[in-house]
């Protein structure tokens, strides 16, 4: 099978800002596709380069074994693209919005399509709404459906769940793996790390530079790590005493610690015996596998 995107030694430069460095993927059809990264990493740049809406320094992309610089107007009428600004009227109704994009595209008789997504995503009680009296997750959901209308092989997805209710993100995600049944390729870019383990594979970008690029799971177990949860009283002292007493890398998640330790290691005992004779007691622990967050912020580290 023949990969459907292919990027090779990307270059795009902002007068003196490097935003992306030199990334090269393939992408195969059918895959979800995460480029997961803190904000300013060059995600935005990248997706929107795909969907010829920027030019490049140098490099090459190519879609559908099309080159985007040569052939851009012919892999645009294949593509879909939810940006990451709401980018839909907000004076006409959701309707009217589809009807718009239906037109843009060339879509004729395309009645029983809208009603098709209409349904898909729960957006039929409010056809005549006007988009501005949407909420959050419907304006997502109806800016989904305006990607979709012709039918595209690959649909892009600029942070698509950002600013979005808990409840109307898990909708969000029920309608892509729907998408995926239907064999269409997904690439989406996301900040939320928790996101980026439902795709086949992910790309951790940091400063304009893909740092890893695997499957969630392959990524995990290829940093030979375990983490240690601990919660305690004063987490803050914690994990000062933690840093000045042990080469571990600790990171902080609401009210708990999370230590970075070898497999293996059997750390436990010696970090509470230490936090002890500092007069902090562990209230709780446990062994976890790392997560994508615990990953990426020990490659940023070790890059550092």
């Amino acid at each position: 099978m023949s990969n459907i995107i292919v990027i090779q030694n990307l270059v795009k430069n902002y007068a003196d800002v490097e935003a992306v460095r030199g990334i090269s993927l393939s992408i195969l059809p059918g895959e979800m596709f995460g480029l997961v990264g803190p904000d300013g990493a060059g995600k935005t740049t990248t997706i929107r380069i795909l969907c010829g809406l920027l030019p490049f320094n140098s490099g090459a992309v190519s879609l559908f074994d099309l080159n985007i610089r040569e052939e851009k107007k012919e892999i645009q009428k294949k593509i879909g693209y939810l940006s990451q600004k709401f980018s839909l009227y907000g004076d006409l109704s959701v309707d009217e919005n589809i009807e718009f994009f239906a037109e843009i595209h060339g879509v004729k008789n395309y009645e029983e399509r809208r009603n098709e997504l209409l349904t898909f995503t729960r957006l039929l009680p409010f056809r005549k709404r006007t988009a501005d009296n949407l909420s959050g997750g419907m304006k997502q959901k109806l800016a989904l459906s305006c990607s979709l209308i012709h039918k595209p092989e690959i649909l892009f997805l600029d942070e698509p769940t950002t600013g979005v209710d808990p409840v109307s993100r898990r909708d969000f995600w029920k309608i892509l793996s729907s998408l995926l049944k239907e064999g269409i390729t997904i690439f989406m870019t996301t900040p939320y790390l928790d996101e980026a383990e439902r795709c086949n594979r992910v790309a951790l970008m940091h400063n304009g530079r893909i740092i890893n690029l695997d499957t969630p799971q392959n990524m995990k177990a290829s940093i030979g790590m375990e983490v240690i949860e601990i919660i305690c009283g004063d987490i803050q002292a914690a994990s000062k005493l933690i840093k000045a007493n042990f080469n571990f890398e600790t990171q902080l998640f609401g009210d708990r610690i999370n230590i970075m330790v070898e497999k293996n290691q059997n750390a436990f005992s010696e970090i509470e015996s230490m936090l002890n004779r500092n007069g902090i007691s562990i209230l709780d622990h446990r062994l976890l596998p790392p997560s994508l967050e615990n990953v990426f912020i020990h490659l940023v580290e070790e890059e550092s």
